[in-house]
């Protein structure tokens, strides 16, 4: 049975690369079609975070300013993970802050990032855009409190997760849904993904 560790987190900027460090992350565990477990916190990222983010975001300097450090957040939140697969939405957001601060704690990633933007791409295409809170209300998943908070975010993509191998199941009479399916679907075109899908055929578990 696929546990899937579903992450988001809020951050000082846009890249690590660039300085921007983490201040909150959310890690929902999905399985069997169900929210089973979940893990949060805010962290000192040890750099300001700038008016406009605090703004978007709702975390001020003052809430982080008495948080856990990063590095002890990272390491709790990466045992929760373990070797579940991982998705997120746009996950190349969110993989250059999980990637950048495991090696700041000497860790490496062993498993690929899903990333159920690109899947929505693919498999709803008629949406009107992709934003995490618009698929949200076009299919009418589960509200689960303000955008822009790890926790809100990772289980409003932990819903969505459910709804597209949902839709995978149905349209493709599929028994089960596996992560190394979703890897190729997200890898594909929209014109491929049919015989993507195809391939994979009953061995999809």
């Amino acid at each position: 049975m696929n546990t899937w560790a579903v992450i988001d987190f809020e951050t000082t900027g846009l890249s690590p690369d660039q300085g921007a460090r983490p201040t909150e992350i959310a890690v929902v565990l999905v399985q069997d079609g169900q929210l089973v477990d979940r893990y949060q916190s805010l962290m000192n990222p040890g750099v300001p975070i700038p008016y406009d983010i605090q703004a978007l975001t709702g975390i001020s300097n003052d809430m982080v300013r008495r948080a856990p450090a990063v590095a002890t957040v990272m390491a709790e939140a990466a045992a929760f993970v373990g070797t579940h697969p991982l998705l997120a939405h746009n996950a190349a957001f969110d993989k250059k802050f999980w990637d950048a601060e495991l090696r700041r704690l000497s860790l490496m990633r062993q498993q690929e990032f899903a990333c159920s933007m690109l899947l929505a791409r693919r498999i709803f295409p008629e949406a009107p855009n992709h934003k995490l809170g618009t698929l949200v209300q076009s299919l009418r998943l589960p509200a689960t409190g303000r955008y822009h908070r790890a926790l809100a975010d990772a289980e409003a993509t932990a819903y969505l997760l459910l709804r597209l191998k949902q839709e995978l199941r149905m349209r493709f009479k599929l028994p089960g849904i596996s992560h190394d399916l979703l890897l190729a679907i997200q890898g594909v075109s929209r014109s491929a993904m049919d015989g993507c899908v195809a391939k994979f055929g009953q061995g999809a578990g």
